[in-house]
């Protein structure tokens, strides 16, 4: 009986040792060859500055710090009374140019009238003079008053064009200063948050002064750091869940947007999950735009979380290492 307990026993035990060293074989070829991965990062945005074309003073802000703001909302008006006076005096040159215009123009009329006469006097004194029939000094002076004539057509016609090419240059005039008014109304480039002032109304602003920081929070993304031996399993456009601390029930979509063509050295800021890992390839994952769009009041900046990467694009985000995954929305 107890030559049978110990057969079992040593069946029972390399039975064990079979599984366990399955299980750890297992492991070792996910471990080498995972479906998903992570990185630590914070989200982030991108940030541009609002500044003025012109040099000038600042006449309105028309928002605050911390305040969301649409595409194309006003957010400054700088003052404008130089360049209305400068408008104005562009109109009444217009007007000057456009009646010298219109002299030249009955001028030319007039020349071509006076060309017309005299061209027919000199061939018909031309004709005259081949049977003798006129003196010469007749025929001369048609001569010249027909060559006299002709210049004076092309001059007026010349002036016609110098006077079409002053109007255009003054209606060019205009149409830079109407350019240079509306761009004194700083307006939103994006869909985004004030996040902080940089001038405030009366201060006078060099060209390109810079007045206040615009987040641009339809165009957010985490950046993290992988190492070389999975940086090079990511595709361009694999799937990311987002988690955040703030957050940890949620899995916020995204896609990858950017792989760093070159490796750098880990950056003290990113903990990673093997520390002898010293070159990192530098992941970009951008949120859509859309979904942002949606729940852009919510949307916070600088918040940290982890970035889980499919590596296999078979992989199915319920077999993910982590169970905050499960509920992703």
């Amino acid at each position: 009986m107890k030559k049978w307990i110990i057969i079992l026993v040593v069946i029972a035990a390399v039975a064990g040792i079979g599984g366990y060293a399955y299980w750890n074989y297992r492991r070792a070829q996910a471990m080498l060859h995972p479906k998903f991965y992570s990185g630590n990062g914070r989200l982030e945005a991108t940030e541009i500055y609002v500044s003025s074309k012109l040099a000038g003073r600042i006449e309105k802000i028309f928002v605050k710090e911390g305040d969301l703001v649409k595409k194309g909302d006003k957010l400054v008006q700088m003052q404008t009374n130089t360049l209305e006076a400068e408008k104005a005096a562009t109109l009444a040159n217009i007007k000057v140019q456009e009646g010298e215009l219109a002299m030249a123009r009955a001028t030319v009329k007039l020349k071509e009238s006076a060309f017309s006469g005299a061209e027919k006097e000199f061939k018909r004194q031309s004709a005259l003079i081949s049977s003798n029939a006129v003196s010469q000094r007749v025929f001369d002076e048609a001569e010249t008053q027909y060559n006299n004539a002709k210049a004076d057509l092309e001059y007026a016609r010349a002036n016609v064009i110098a006077a079409e090419g002053r109007v255009a240059e003054q209606k060019a005039e205009l149409q830079r200063i109407e350019a240079d008014l509306a761009d004194s109304t700083l307006v939103a480039a994006y869909d985004g948050r004030i996040q902080y002032l940089l001038a405030h109304e009366g201060e006078v602003l060099s060209a390109g002064g810079r007045v206040m920081n615009l987040v641009n929070l339809t165009d957010t993304y985490m950046t993290f750091f992988l190492p070389t031996s999975i940086a090079g399993r990511v595709q361009m456009g694999a799937e990311v869940k987002l988690i955040f601390d703030a957050a940890p029930q949620y899995a916020i979509n995204a896609r990858v947007t950017y792989i760093d063509p070159v490796a750098q050295f880990t950056p003290k800021s990113v903990e990673t999950q093997v520390e002898r890992e010293k070159l990192m390839f530098r992941i970009k994952a951008n949120l859509d735009a859309e979904k942002l769009r949606q729940y852009i009041s919510n949307v916070k900046t600088g918040l940290p979380g982890v970035a889980w990467v499919k590596l296999d694009p078979q992989a199915d985000w319920q077999s993910a290492p982590v169970k905050t995954l499960r509920p992703a929305k």
